[in-house]
């Protein structure tokens, strides 16, 4: 006698949810693009704190504790987690300034398979043979996509985006690390150091915290719906999502990135971005794809 295994129907708020997180996070680019005058320390210095300040208020919320104590708690993982996060941020402000959009946010997407590099050297985590392809097919449209660009502000560009992935992978370990369930405590934490930073740098370059209204009203506003908004979108919706589909609704934020630039601002990618962003891109669905399990999703908490 056979028995019938029924597959419980998919929550599609889930996967609403983190589609709209991909795309407000996929704003980042323009949002950066429409900056007048502001340097990367003083963008990132009033982003992290509408970050920090709405990060406080949904954690308050979510748990009913005060969100230091639970950054505190994560101890070093979160202290490490946090840090991390600020030299990725770093990264990709810098990297968007000094780049095209399209060319730094495909250079993020590469952050998962670094995540399973520094995985395997950190924790001593099993690679799957498919992952270690996906990094080789990977690292060929990188080496594509930078051909035609060793010099000049394009070439240190795109080295702070490879920077900013790594900062987001060592953030991925961070949590594993730490058997972390929750991210928000070390993103509210990355938020902190963040300002602290940001002002010891402007301090020490000789930069004023005061910038123009437009451009702090910018900051300010991709603190709170670009990154914030994205965290608690993607926080709520990834609880009912499988791990593999997340990777591949992730990519709605690299894919989309370029197209708010090109039609808002005009800005187009070479040739070469697009072969190597689409070789990079089928490289991460292809080890998304692989690594799918048949399994139901866990249960909205």
């Amino acid at each position: 006698m056979t028995t019938m295994t029924i597959q419980p129907e998919r929550d599609m708020r889930g996967y609403v949810l983190v589609f709209l997180a991909g795309l407000v996070w996929s704003t980042v680019g323009l949002g950066i693009r429409l900056i007048d005058e502001a340097q990367v320390w003083q963008i990132l210095f009033y982003r992290s704190a509408s970050m920090t300040l709405l990060l406080y208020v949904v954690i308050r919320l979510r748990t009913g504790q005060d969100a230091l104590r639970l950054a505190r708690q994560m101890g070093w993982p979160g202290v490490i987690g946090g840090l991390s996060l600020v030299a990725a941020y770093t990264g990709a402000i810098f990297a968007i300034q000094t780049t095209s959009v399209a060319n730094a946010m495909m250079l993020f997407a590469c952050s998962p398979l670094l995540a399973a590099i520094l995985g395997r050297i950190v924790l001593r985590e099993y690679v799957r043979p498919q992952t270690w392809v996906a990094i080789v097919v990977a690292g060929c449209g990188i080496a594509v996509m930078v051909w035609d660009k060793f010099g000049g502000a394009a070439l240190v560009g795109n080295l702070a985006a490879i920077g900013s992935a790594v900062g987001f992978a060592t953030f991925t370990i961070t949590l594993r690390w730490g058997k972390a369930t929750e991210m928000m405590p070390a993103i509210f934490l990355s938020g902190l150091f963040g300002m602290a930073l940001m002002a010891a740098i402007c301090f020490w370059l000789g930069l004023s915290l005061r910038i123009s209204n437009a451009d702090t009203a910018l900051s300010l506003g991709m603190g709170v719906f670009q990154v914030g908004l994205g965290l608690i979108l993607y926080t709520i919706g990834s609880r009912t999502v499988p791990a593999a589909e997340l990777t591949l609704l992730s990519l709605a934020e690299v894919v989309l990135g370029p197209v708010w630039v090109w039609l808002i601002l005009g800005e187009t990618a070479t040739t070469n971005t697009l072969i190597g962003g689409t070789i990079l891109l089928g490289a991460i669905a292809g080890n998304a794809l692989s690594g799918a399990r048949r399994r139901p999703p866990p249960p909205m908490l």
